[in-house]
């Protein structure tokens, strides 16, 4: 079993740099009038509203994405990480979306529409879609999102189970080039059996040498009270998280 985690995580780490490297080259090329883009990001742990994905930060991450964006505003892709849960089955989260962005005419505020589908391979059972809204308003070097992200189908596979995720993103970016940025929300959680929790992040990020480094503070609202994750509430502990990140 250890070769066999071992041999997947240098799998996935092959796929994400042959990603990145695949979009490098097509850097600035046309495709169907848009463009190939990618992201590639290490860190210390991947939270996920509040919630380790690493089984309370027990291993690093390596996540990649990789996206077609075109300019009128259309873009589609592929999201990636090593995960890792109380379920073996979990070890890695692959990520289809598609969505569209703009500009409500010449107001100011921003849209953002995007079909996102979290796929498990080996733990199908899992799988699960969000539609993520999001409002936005850039004010001088501040801007702030608004988040209302339903679940399609059953969350986390659980049958009966539907969320939706009500957040806030605040930043800002200074003169020096360091970016502040945050979030605050809820995660809405309904169905037998099912409880909420609020959540929420800050950090500071800036790019040196084209890299661009983050270091956040994750904390959440979940207790050992908590229906759903009573008896593994470490996993929402508060914590920092550090990461590096690549653009192509």
């Amino acid at each position: 079993m250890m070769i066999m985690k071992t041999r997947t995580k240098f799998l996935l780490s092959g796929a994400l740099l042959s990603l990145a490297m695949t979009a490098q080259a097509a850097d600035n090329n046309q495709l169907f009038g848009g463009t190939i883009n990618a992201n590639v990001n290490f860190a210390s742990d991947y939270v996920f509203r509040g919630e380790s994905e690493t089984l309370d930060g027990d291993i690093p991450v390596v996540q990649g994405t990789l996206s077609w964006n075109h300019n009128e505003g259309w873009y589609a892709g592929v999201f990636s990480s090593n995960i890792k849960f109380a379920d073996p089955n979990l070890e890695i989260v692959t990520a289809p979306f598609i969505g569209k962005a703009g500009e409500f005419g010449d107001s100011g505020f921003t849209y953002d529409v995007m079909l996102f589908s979290y796929l498990y391979p080996g733990a199908s059972y899992s799988n699960y879609t969000e539609l993520w809204l999001k409002v936005g308003k850039q004010f001088g070097r501040a801007n702030l999102q608004l988040e209302v992200t339903p679940t399609v189908d059953d969350w986390f596979g659980v049958d009966g189970w539907h969320g939706v995720n009500y957040a806030l993103h605040p930043s800002y970016n200074f003169d020096n080039g360091v970016k502040i940025s945050g979030s605050v929300g809820y995660q809405d959680l309904s169905g037998e059996g099912a409880e909420g929790w609020g959540h929420w992040n800050l950090g500071l990020s800036k790019v040196f040498y084209g890299l661009n480094f983050d270091v956040r503070y994750h904390g959440s609202t979940v207790d050992t009270d908590h229906k759903v994750y009573g008896t593994q509430t470490e996993i929402f502990d508060d914590r920092f998280v550090v990461g590096i990140s690549k653009s192509f």
